[in-house]
C-alpha cells in the first residue's frame, strides 16, 4: 500500500535500478565476448606463426643434405640453443650441428638425411658413439634422421650410450613444434646425460 500510495517517487528508482541492471549486464556480456575473442585471436596468431615457420615433414624430405643440417639448426635455434654452428663438411667426425642448450649443456647432433623406408645401422651408431662424447665432449648427443627406424642393434646401442636415437616420428613432433627438450627423454633411458646405469 505504501509503494501504491508513493508510486510518484518510487517507479523513478526501480526504473533507474533496472536500466543500471540492464546496462551492467550488457556490458559485462561484452567484455566477456571481448575477451574470448581476443583470446582465440591470439591463439590463432601463434598457431599461424608456428606453421609459417615450420616444414611439413614432405618439405624435409626434399632437402639436400646439407639443407637437412641447417634445417636441424635453425629447429635448435627456435628451442633456445645458443652458439649454433653448422660443420657442412666431411671429416667432422660425427658433429655435423654444435651448440648449447638453454641450460648450458653441450649438444652435439649427427644428421643423416635417409629415405624414410631406411633404418639406422648399427654402424652408423657406432661411429657417432665413438665421437660425440669423446671428440666433441657431448653432454647431448643426438642422433636425428628422416628414415622411419633404427635397427634393433643401433637403437640398443644408443640406449645403452646414452644417445638420443631421434627418427621421423619424433623428428615431425619437432618439425610441428614440440621442444627438444621435451622429446630428449623419449628415447628409452637415453637422455642425452652422461650417467650411467648400475651394473
Amino acid at each position: 500500500m505504501w509503494v501504491a500510495g508513493n508510486w510518484a517517487a518510487v517507479w523513478p528508482v526501480l526504473v533507474t535500478v533496472l536500466a543500471m541492471s540492464v546496462v551492467g549486464g550488457a556490458g559485462w556480456g561484452l567484455w566477456r565476448a571481448h575477451r574470448l575473442a581476443v583470446g582465440q585471436d591470439q591463439r590463432w596468431r601463434v598457431q599461424e606463426e608456428a606453421k609459417a615457420r615450420e616444414l611439413s615433414m614432405t618439405e624435409v624430405d626434399a632437402l639436400s643434405w646439407q639443407d637437412f643440417e641447417h634445417y636441424v639448426a635453425e629447429l635448435c635455434r627456435r628451442d633456445g640453443c645458443t652458439q649454433v654452428v653448422v660443420s657442412g663438411r666431411s671429416g667432422d667426425l660425427g658433429a655435423d650441428v654444435v651448440g648449447y642448450l638453454a641450460d648450458g649443456r653441450k649438444l652435439v647432433a649427427q644428421c643423416k638425411k635417409y629415405a624414410p623406408h631406411r633404418s639406422v645401422s648399427s654402424q652408423d651408431m657406432q661411429k657417432f658413439v665413438g665421437t660425440a662424447r669423446l671428440e666433441h665432449g657431448a653432454d647431448v648427443a643426438l642422433f636425428v634422421t628422416t628414415c622411419r627406424t633404427f635397427t634393433k642393434a643401433a637403437l640398443g646401442l644408443a640406449v645403452r650410450q646414452d644417445i638420443v636415437a631421434m627418427h621421423r616420428d619424433l623428428l615431425g613432433s619437432w618439425v610441428k613444434g614440440a621442444p627438444l627438450e621435451t622429446l630428449i627423454p623419449l628415447n628409452g633411458r637415453g637422455d642425452g646425460t652422461m650417467r650411467r646405469s648400475p651394473a
